[in-house]
């Protein structure tokens, strides 16, 4: 299906058995009047956080928007649906390729903010 149109994506661009990068963006919006100062992201301006999963062409393939621009990408992704599903095994399908002598199943890449998960 279509999570193996992106695996092969990713693997030609050298990275084998990937479903997918992460990231997390500042949308600015104007200052709310109420808890205004929870929008203040880290570069001083107000936003929402808008976290995004892209495909190897960089079209989003799953999105979580409405977090307060002072709250980590980490917390974000630990409070949403995509995390949930991860956890539970059920976002992927069952796919674990061989490397070296490691058994390793589909991953997604992204900065420090995401958690090495099984």
């Amino acid at each position: 299906g279509n999570v193996q149109v992106i695996l092969d994506g990713f693997a030609a661009m050298g990275f084998p058995n990937c479903g997918g990068a992460i990231d997390g963006t500042h949308i600015p919006i104007l200052g709310p009047g109420h808890q205004g100062s929870q929008y203040i992201n880290r570069k001083g301006y107000f936003s929402m956080v808008l976290q995004a999963l892209v495909d190897h062409k960089g079209r989003f393939t799953n999105i979580n928007v409405g977090w307060p621009g002072k709250v980590h990408d980490a917390r974000v992704f630990r409070n949403s649906g995509l995390f949930r599903r991860l956890q539970e095994d059920i976002y992927f399908p069952e796919h674990k390729i061989t490397v070296g002598d490691v058994e390793m199943p589909i991953v997604i890449l992204g900065d420090p903010a995401y958690p090495l998960m099984p």
